[in-house]
């Protein structure tokens, strides 16, 4: 049996560290995205120009996270944010009708919704996920239902194969957010060809980035990526016949041309990056094989996630100290973590538990069009459980074999300290 440590020899209790220096920072932005941005200032400096927008480098950023995803049709927007509400708007969804969307998500894949004057109903996550399953999602669906939409957290994925089931068995169109989720698999395909329309972010952290925020709007379906186009860039007459004006009240939702160079760039990098953090995670997972505290949560079957981070699990009924003592632990040895993900239970949130959208009027929950219950609330346990039980790993791509040594050694150290005997 290995000899239990002590308390008094963890850094939070005043012990040495396990590594002394910070973990390397990221490094995935370098002198290829520099030349890019360079070149292009280059010419509008020589033209006497400024660099725009629907310009050359979103043309060919376009065509090539289309030729990414095996075929299809994109259009570049300014955040993942926008591409959710720009998928919504091009939908055409009636006004007060319900879209059903995850409990775990970032604030910015909820808020377009409301905004649109939809109403959010919020599916709880599958058991021991971040996730919601087609369970969730069907015991939701209604006569109000107008879209679902499906997102793939922490870069793992969704059973979306399971949720696009029952939207067709219901005739209901399927969003995909995949902003965490580059190059993440279900049965060998790629998330984001499953739905009717899929939304990337590609702000600065994301898998590939096109410079401080971004988005990427994919679908296979033309007369829909035509709707998209316009309900970017406000209501632009794009695709119809010479003479037409905007079609439809929209915003200005435009990806400029820099940040596209940037993103050409961090695509080609894209499949390496999504190599090396599959196989950092494999590495660790070899490593803590066997610990009584802490383990990494097998994806759903079929899934080969692109990890925007690591989900964590703590098994607090194995342990002596609670989950919050642990990452306390974590981080005082070194390690990045969040000992919970509520940052991204946006139905928690006093915007949405106060209905504050539209000033004081609770719309569009009050509107008298709408016909379900106002006052609805979503308790979401699964969801909630999951904060309990887990705790998040930042780690990056840029870690070797000593980074990876020293975050499984810490791992260690604390189950040893606080493993049950």
């Amino acid at each position: 049996m290995i000899p239990q440590e002590r308390p008094a020899q963890l850094a939070l209790y005043g012990g040495p560290r396990v590594r002394s220096e910070p973990f390397p920072s990221r490094g995935h932005v370098g002198a290829e995205e520099k030349a890019a941005v360079d070149a292009l200032f280059d010419r509008a400096i020589a033209d006497g120009t400024a660099p725009g927008y629907n310009g050359e480098q979103e043309t060919a950023y376009c065509q090539e996270f289309a030729s990414f995803m095996g075929g299809g049709y994109v259009d570049a927007v300014s955040s993942g944010t926008a591409g959710i509400y720009a998928s919504l708007k091009a939908l055409d969804l009636e006004p007060f009708t319900e879209v059903i969307v995850p409990a775990v998500t970032d604030p910015g894949g909820l808020m377009p919704v409301p905004l649109l004057n939809l109403i959010p109903v919020i599916a709880d996550a599958a058991p021991g996920s971040y996730n919601s399953g087609p369970e969730q999602v069907e015991e939701l669906v209604s006569p109000l239902t107008s879209a679902i939409l499906v997102a793939h957290i922490a870069g793992e994925p969704a059973d979306v194969e399971g949720v696009v089931a029952v939207a067709r068995r219901h005739g209901i169109p399927v969003i995909e957010d995949c902003s965490q989720a580059h190059g993440a698999t279900l049965h060998g395909k790629l998330v984001g060809t499953f739905g009717d329309v899929s939304v990337f972010s590609t702000m600065y952290g994301k898998h590939h980035s096109s410079g401080g925020q971004g988005g990427l709007i994919f679908t296979r379906r033309e007369a829909l990526y035509q709707a998209v186009r316009r309900a970017s860039d406000r209501g632009k007459p794009f695709f119809l016949p010479p003479g037409s004006t905007n079609v439809t009240a929209s915003l200005n939702l435009n990806l400029s041309d820099l940040a596209a160079a940037i993103g050409r760039v961090q695509l080609g990098k894209l499949p390496g990056i999504v190599r090396r953090r599959r196989a950092v995670v494999a590495e660790i997972a070899a490593g803590i094989d066997g610990l009584e505290t802490v383990s990494i949560p097998a994806p759903i079957e079929g899934g080969e996630p692109s990890y925007w981070f690591l989900k964590m699990r703590y098994h607090a009924n194995r342990a002596t100290c609670d989950k919050d003592t642990f990452c306390q632990a974590l981080t005082a040895e070194g390690l990045s973590i969040a000992p919970n993900y509520r940052a991204a239970l946006p139905h928690t949130m006093d915007w949405f538990t106060q209905r504050r959208v539209f000033g004081h009027s609770g719309y569009p929950w009050t509107s008298p069009d709408y016909a379900g219950d106002p006052n609805r609330r979503f308790p979401c346990p699964n969801a909630n459980a999951a904060m309990e039980t887990h705790f998040n790993l930042h780690f990056f791509e840029s870690w070797g074999e000593a980074e990876v040594a020293d975050a499984v050694a810490i791992l260690q150290k604390l189950d040893r300290a606080f493993a049950r005997p």
